[in-house]
């Protein structure tokens, strides 16, 4: 404000001005946040990955702990069964947490496919429990 306010219409001119300026200045704000979302958004994808490593996901506990005792048993058992102490702990820990956050994540298809293995065993074995074959069936149908 260079000049004093004498008159109505010169407080309504600088009112005016005033929010003009204020909705730039929120304007430039705003682009200045989403530049900033958009600079910090490899930092912020790093600090999921590292959390994936160090937190665990429970929202699918069955096949988190089927998970879970394959890793003892592969890592600890047999991969890991001459490392020291230390790493039997730290690595299994987190392919454990890592794991967990792999099988929420791709949940439907991992259930999916278990589904389709029993299925498949299913479809080949017929009630009188012989394996039926595709070139017996079709004899089967023509009589």
């Amino acid at each position: 404000m260079t000049n004093p306010i004498r008159t109505y219409d010169e407080l309504l001119k600088e009112k005016q001005r005033l929010t003009e300026l204020l909705q730039l200045q929120k304007l430039i704000v705003k682009e200045d946040i989403a530049e900033l979302k958009e600079e910090l958004a490899p930092v912020k994808s790093a600090i999921a990955l590292v959390g994936k490593f160090a937190t665990r996901d429970n929202s699918s506990w069955l096949l988190t702990t089927a998970a879970d005792k394959l890793i003892d048993l592969l890592l600890k058992k047999m991969i890991l069964a001459k490392a020291g102490w230390i790493t039997k702990l730290a690595v299994p820990f987190v392919m454990k947490n890592f794991s967990s956050h792999v099988i929420s994540d791709h949940k439907d298809q991992i259930v999916s496919k278990l589904f389709s293995w029993f299925n498949k065993k299913d479809k080949e074995k017929p009630s009188n429990g012989r394996v039926q074959h595709e070139h017996e069936e079709e004899v089967e149908d023509e009589d």
